[in-house]
């Protein structure tokens, strides 16, 4: 594919993106914050009241594609809404979640801040939990993600 061509669908993907929409037309949604990057909003489906999002206002599809110069805003922007929505809402903690492609119902990289309270009935977010068969098995894993790291970080 030429440079053009993916330029071409990267603007087509941004003009179909209901998030770059959203930020670029914010009067349909119930701002909470906005900067150079970033912009957070309630969302319109909240697990509990003050359910936040926090979208970058360049169209990235996943966490993989975030470019390292906006992992430091976005995740600094994460951590004072994280704070601001316990505090706001009076809440116990928050949950802070990124879904990377799978369960991902808008393919444009956001982050959601949930406040929680004990007993809120929001359990294990709602997958099965399992422990792993053996130490060894566990290690495996481990060593597998550890060699994929080193191999990314080299590259």
């Amino acid at each position: 594919m030429t440079e053009h061509k993916r330029k071409a669908n990267r603007g087509a993907i941004k003009n179909e993106c209901v998030f770059c929409a959203i930020q670029s037309s914010p009067a349909d949604v119930t701002r909470v914050f906005e900067d150079d990057d970033t912009f957070v909003f309630l969302d319109h489906k909240p697990l509990f009241p003050g359910h936040c999002l926090l979208i970058t206002k360049r169209h990235v599809a996943t966490l993989a594609d975030l470019p390292p110069s906006l992992v430091h805003v976005v995740f600094d922007n994460v951590r004072i809404v994280s704070m601001a929505v316990q505090r706001a809402m009076n809440a116990e903690g928050t949950f802070v979640a990124i879904n990377n492609t799978v369960s991902q119902s808008v393919p444009h990289f956001h982050v959601h801040i949930v406040p929680r309270r004990k007993r809120d009935g929001l359990r294990g977010f709602f997958w099965p939990r399992r422990k792993y068969g053996s130490g060894e098995e566990a290690a495996a894993f481990a060593g597998a993600i550890r060699k994929e790291i080193e191999r990314l970080k080299s590259a």
